[in-house]
């Protein structure tokens, strides 16, 4: 695991579950006033996605930020090691959003609807200006005749900035054995 993944998954907080891990959230009142702020924040993202309002979305990442989405085979690997779906800096991202909304992104033409539930939001830390949340999500994507399903968990590292947050590190980990089970093909962002 690397440092900036340990750094989302508060690795030292891990206690070991089948399937994956248990990290206990923030407690008390300002653990709940963080979850809410965690919640909108995260909700409308969600929708920002749904909406395909791309550039939107990537502005919601620092200019350090990245986003990864691990392979199938090891959700939990090292994204900097291991093959991953996605291992993407803020600037690399730029040009998955560009090819997105070009129609150079054959399948996604015209582009999917899609609509996202995002449930169990947990901020797990707050510490100097950054808060680690993770959540589930279910994104279902449909095209003619064809309706898919993507699931599993989504971990972020969150720069506060005044009233709101900015993106440094988004997971997103697939619960699938393999892509085959949601369709065989990751077009869209998760």
């Amino acid at each position: 695991m690397s440092d900036a993944d340990a750094d989302v998954t508060g690795a030292d907080d891990r206690l070991p579950i089948l399937g994956g891990t248990f990290r206990r959230s923030l407690p008390g009142e300002e653990g709940l006033a963080t979850r809410l702020q965690c919640e909108r924040f995260i909700n409308d993202e969600a929708a920002l996605l749904d909406a395909w309002a791309l550039d939107d979305w990537y502005d919601l990442f620092a200019a350090d930020g990245d986003y990864v989405v691990p392979s199938t085979d090891d959700i939990y690997g090292d994204a900097d090691l291991n093959l991953a779906l996605i291992n993407e800096t803020k600037d690399e991202l730029a040009g998955r959003v560009q090819r997105l909304k070009s129609t150079w992104a054959h399948i996604e033409n015209p582009h999917s609807r899609t609509r996202r539930v995002v449930s169990n939001v947990r901020p797990l830390r707050d510490q100097a200006g950054q808060v680690h949340v993770e959540a589930n999500f279910v994104v279902y994507r449909s095209r003619p005749h064809q309706t898919t399903t993507h699931a599993g968990l989504l971990e972020y590292s969150l720069v506060r900035v005044e009233d709101t947050f900015l993106i440094k590190r988004k997971v997103a980990r697939l619960v699938h054995e393999t892509l085959r089970d949601s369709g065989g093909v990751l077009s869209i962002l998760l």
